[in-house]
């Protein structure tokens, strides 16, 4: 059993780089295989042992709402034709998860929809699961590996890394580190900055979609200011947490697609199926 009960999805972006078809259909809920992006994330989070799944959208993604329910008209449908087997992994979610939803009420970047979960987090750390990043592993899930590594440091900030090509680290959130390994690919965050231009720095480490975010996090992300899009970046408040020295970074190990992106989807959607996991 983990310490970390709840596992944050902010799925509240309008997916402008899948329009037209996102016009009307959540980019979270595009399929992978015949499983929609998100309900990667979510099987992550619970095979990682975390049954409360808040996940955080905008008014206009009800659709997402519904998936996570029950629909009892299609399980009497399949149950009469003998293929309700069809919906196991979807209903072993919903019968074994605790869903609860919130909407962003502005499209202001990552760090205000952290912001609007305060509340939520009953003043404990949580992971937080961009559905974007479909990451995936031979031997344990990546949330899983990042609890392992909370249980060691229970009161630090936690975020997986990757290395990534130089010329598009000015897509990420790029992080140098301590030269001192604390714990199996595990280092102490000496710097982060958000999409840096690849000329000013040496660091190719990215940040990907999966953190455990200690109660700190809140209160860091109340002394930053909107950047020049109006956003909060999260990246700011864990700046400020690395100069207190309470924010590691892991080298997950396994793969990591990035579904945000055309070629992203088209990449995962290809490994999967190789893989015989869709």
């Amino acid at each position: 059993m983990t310490a970390i009960k709840k596992c944050f999805i902010p799925s509240a972006g309008y997916g402008t780089r899948f329009l037209p078809v996102t016009k009307s259909v959540p980019k979270e809920l595009l399929p992978l295989g015949t499983k929609p992006i998100i309900q990667y994330s979510v099987e992550e989070a619970f095979h990682a042992g975390i049954s409360d799944i808040v996940i955080i959208k905008n008014r206009l993604k009800n659709a997402i709402e519904d998936y996570f329910k029950i629909s009892f008209e299609i399980k009497s449908f399949l149950t009469n034709k003998n293929k309700h087997s069809l919906l196991d992994s979807i209903n072993t979610l919903i019968m074994n998860c605790n869903f609860s939803f919130v909407n962003q009420k502005k499209m202001l970047g990552l760090g205000n929809a952290i912001s609007e979960i305060q509340s939520l987090s009953n003043d404990e750390s949580f992971v937080v699961a961009l559905p974007d990043d479909v990451c995936y592993s031979e031997s344990f899930p990546v949330i899983g590996q990042l609890l392992e590594i909370s249980k060691k440091f229970p009161d630090m900030c936690i975020i997986a890394i990757e290395e990534v090509e130089k010329e598009h680290v000015n897509n990420y959130g790029i992080v140098t580190l301590d030269d001192l390994e604390i714990a199996k690919d595990t280092f102490f965050v000496n710097g982060i900055i958000e999409k840096p231009d690849p000329e000013s720095i040496d660091s190719n480490l990215a940040v990907i979609g999966r953190y455990i975010l200690s109660n700190d996090i809140f209160e860091a992300l109340k002394k930053i200011h909107p950047d020049q899009n109006g956003e909060i970046q999260l990246t700011d408040a864990l700046q400020i947490l690395v100069e207190k020295k309470k924010v590691l970074a892991y080298k997950f190990e396994g793969v990591r697609y990035d579904c945000g992106t055309f070629e992203g989807f088209l990449k995962a959607n290809n490994f999967l199926f190789n893989q015989g996991n869709i």
